[in-house]
């Protein structure tokens, strides 16, 4: 994102909504690493950051979590949704537009 960003869609020139959808789940040291590359490259340059985790049987889904931890209400550039299923994918993105940036 932050290299499509940078090669693309210059923050003078566009206003970036930027849209995450996961499980959740993420290896090692990667949570650490996106929330870093989020702080430091992708939210000075964006509207918006608008992270939706769909709930999943399968794993840890803890990254919703570590984002809670470091953004939390502070960063109002920030929204984050929890997803149960398919049918609240609407809703989330209604949230996140209706934050409006």
């Amino acid at each position: 994102c932050s290299n499509l960003i940078e090669k693309s869609f210059p923050p003078e020139q566009w206003n970036l909504y930027l849209f995450h959808f996961s499980d959740g789940d993420n290896w090692g040291e990667d949570n650490r690493k996106a929330l870093q590359l989020l702080r430091e490259s992708l939210l000075p340059r964006c509207n918006q950051f608008c992270y939706g985790q769909v709930e999943s049987p399968y794993g840890s889904g803890e990254f919703i979590r570590s984002l809670e931890a470091a953004f939390g209400e502070q960063e109002e550039k920030v929204v984050l949704s929890e997803i149960a299923d398919r049918d609240a994918i609407y809703d989330s993105i209604k949230q996140f537009l209706g934050k409006g940036r």
